[in-house]
């Protein structure tokens, strides 16, 4: 594909949080088209988070070989501008549970130069301009969240499980709202979600990452074609990802049985461990 026609290509990329742990990627290789939808898929700790943030400038990359793009520009060294990064750690700042009016808010940040989709998304998400922050629930604050990231337009979108506690209602009108804007203006989201419901129809395409690898590459997705094993016509993103995780599942399984560190109860530890000892001595519960 042409360079040019990417909004997001990656090369080489390794990444370690400190030198004691291992890789939470290791040479992940991507390329996302201009205008495309891609769905980020694994179990919990597959490096999902970690990519999304590599990819907003948030975490430097130090190899040399490394190569991440956004828009064509190093993302480390020369970030360009419309990319937005939304995750779940937003919602627990506590600069945004303090006791300020969510109009006041908006805009503090800058939503008095886009009100048109300000209000769109007002709108959109049910938000109530007067609302106090410290006083809504954690779904409440995280329609803010989305309003003030949203009302900007934007180029490329990485989102990271930021509907994990809108309501079904909510959640699914701004999936519609997010996939007519992407296709009106030609942009680009990488979605990282374990909710799959009502996903059917929103992404271009698919991706399978586990322990900090591409298992599938980004692959057009439709519901009529096929994807691994699974290829009738039917079938849904819901088992398409359910199986995929029940792989990664196996997957680690079998490395257990080649000396991994295991999960789950340690059924054949025969010595009571300290803490069970313990306390034993203090349960009065029989």
């Amino acid at each position: 594909m042409n360079p040019t026609d990417l909004a997001v290509s990656v090369a080489n990329l390794t990444y370690q949080h400190n030198s004691f742990s291992p890789p939470s990627l290791l040479n992940v290789n991507l390329a996302l088209p201009l205008g495309s939808r891609t769905l980020l898929i694994g179990a919990n700790g597959a490096g999902k988070s970690t990519l999304l943030q590599l990819l907003a400038g948030r975490r430097l990359v130090t190899l040399a070989d490394a190569d991440v793009r956004v828009k064509g520009q190093d993302v480390f060294r020369n970030t360009p501008p419309g990319i937005t990064f939304l995750g779940t750690e937003w919602a627990m700042n506590p600069v945004v549970r303090g006791d300020i009016v969510v109009s006041v808010f908006l805009d503090s940040v800058g939503g008095y130069r886009h009100k048109e989709r300000r209000d769109k998304l007002l709108d959109l998400l049910d938000i109530d301009l007067d609302w106090h922050m410290h006083q809504i629930s954690d779904g409440e604050r995280r329609r803010v969240q989305l309003c003030f990231g949203l009302m900007v337009p934007w180029d490329v979108l990485l989102l990271d499980e930021v509907t994990v506690d809108l309501d079904v209602l909510v959640r699914d009108d701004l999936l519609k709202f997010l996939k007519a804007d992407s296709e009106a203006r030609g942009a680009t989201i990488l979605y990282a979600t374990h909710i799959f419901d009502g996903l059917n129809d929103f992404p271009t395409h698919i991706a399978h990452m586990r322990n900090g690898e591409f298992v599938t590459n980004p692959t057009p997705w439709s519901t009529d074609s096929a994807v691994g094993s699974l290829s009738l016509t039917t079938t849904l993103l819901y088992q398409v990802a359910l199986q995929w995780l029940k792989d990664d599942r196996d997957h680690r399984r079998e490395l257990e049985k080649l000396g991994k560190k295991t999960r789950g109860a340690r059924k054949d530890d025969a010595v009571p461990s300290d803490s069970e000892t313990f306390y034993r001595k203090y349960d009065y519960s029989h």
